[in-house]
């Protein structure tokens, strides 16, 4: 069995290229339902976020799984695998489970110790296992990296100071206004981002929050929780020359504010200058906004060096927490280990004794009787042929389980001695 992690983040794509491979979460079912009957692929996961995009996958060791990928997002998202090269990372066996781990405790993530992330694993293993893509040995090592993350969070401090990439817009909009007291914001799309920004807005002082959502019962729904104004959505773009502050982060596949519009908008401002944030992939403005005087545009990437100024306390608990998943892992193996060796090493032992204690009765029938001192003889004999015999596939077992690299050596052994699974 071969494991592999292939994907793209923040750290190795911009967000042109992640947006270009993001699963809709409509689109999970199929998308997995299409990779999992690939052959060879024995369980599959996709994780789509803002800021990465992973397909973890178990195989067969006869398959290529880097190949496996590649022609799916091919097929899937007409892009070209060479093209994509430079931007992917892929991880096999032990490094995959790290790198999972690390996922799961937020160690990789754009904003170290963000929460939203666990969340967004559990969703993605969810989809999977409701479709039957997740159903065996990548069961088990999700629930081990829901464990590891709850480790994380609790035995140190990287969840303190809550930042995500919402509080990271925030506090970009606090940095060019200096107060939100008296700024009038708009929140475009009414999920989990934008309601962490809405939570942000109100603590950091912001008295007037329109929120509007193509399901106008959602906006009205956040909109009272924060003692925000909901907006019909077919309205929002008309309001926009009273808005000082736009944070975008609706689902929508296309942009929903061009260059055009906003031309309009801030020519009705008379050219006051206007903040968009847009925090959604695919983006939700489009980028020419950029080009245009007193407006001014912020994508997810723009907000890294907001985000790194807010985690300067958070290194040391991120130390600590490197340290703990990478003891996670060494127990993960160890426990692969004993869980894969012990059932052969049994077998081989008995297989083993049976063979020589029919020998030794063969012995006793053409032979016999012997003294009690020629039967401790005979045993000590055989017993030592068989333990040496033993030793090397033995040693060889306990080496290679729990490293689905070499797993090919390990079903070797079994193939040899006619083990059953």
């Amino acid at each position: 069995m071969k494991l592999l992690v292939t994907g793209v983040s923040h750290k190795t794509a911009p967000v042109a290229v992640r947006e270009s491979l993001a699963f809709r979460e409509e689109t999970l079912p199929a998308s997995l339902a299409d990779l999992k009957a690939r052959g060879g692929v024995a369980e599959a996961m996709i994780l789509s976020t803002c800021n990465r995009v992973e397909i973890t996958l178990t195989t067969g060791d006869e398959c290529d799984p880097g190949a496996l990928v590649d022609s799916f997002l091919a097929a899937l998202k007409g892009v070209d695998p060479a093209a994509l090269q430079p931007h992917l990372y892929r991880h096999e066996g032990r490094d995959a489970i790290h790198h999972i781990f690390r996922v799961a405790s937020s160690l990789d993530s754009m904003v170290v110790g963000e929460p939203q992330i666990l969340g967004q694993l559990k969703a993605a293993y969810g989809a999977a296992k409701d479709c039957g893509a997740v159903c065996g040995w990548l069961d088990g090592l999700m629930s081990r990296a829901f464990s590891v993350a709850k480790r994380v969070r609790s035995e140190t401090g990287i969840g303190q100071m809550a930042v995500s990439v919402s509080y990271a817009a925030v506090e970009l909009a606090r940095k060019i206004f200096g107060s939100l007291s008296n700024r009038t914001i708009m929140i475009v799309g009414a999920g989990k981002m934008s309601e962490l920004a809405a939570r942000h807005l109100r603590r950091s002082g912001a008295s007037h929050v329109f929120v509007t959502n193509r399901t106008h019962e959602r906006s009205m729904e956040m909109a009272k929780l924060f003692q925000g104004t909901p907006v019909e959505y077919t309205r929002f773009v008309s309001m926009l020359p009273e808005m000082d502050i736009v944070i975008a982060s609706s689902g929508a596949p296309h942009y929903i504010l061009t260059r055009d519009d906003m031309q309009r908008v801030i020519a009705a401002r008379r050219n006051k200058p206007m903040f968009l944030i847009d925090i959604a992939v695919p983006r939700n403005i489009d980028p020419a906004v950029n080009q245009i005087d007193n407006v001014f545009l912020y994508d997810i990437d723009d907000l890294q060096e907001v985000v790194n100024s807010n985690l300067r306390e958070r290194h040391k608990e991120a130390e600590r927490a490197e340290i703990m998943v990478t003891e996670e892992v060494d127990r993960m193996m160890a426990r692969l280990k004993v869980a894969e060796v012990t059932p052969a090493i049994v077998q081989i032992q008995e297989q083993l004794e049976r063979i020589r204690a029919a020998e030794i009765d063969k012995v006793r029938r053409k032979y016999g009787p012997f003294t009690p001192r020629q039967e401790e003889a005979m045993e000590a004999l055989t017993r030592g042929i068989v333990n040496k015999v033993a030793h090397g596939p033995i040693s060889e077992l306990r080496q290679h389980a729990g490293k689905p690299e070499d797993a090919h050596v390990v079903a070797a052994i079994r193939k040899a001695f006619h083990l059953q699974d």
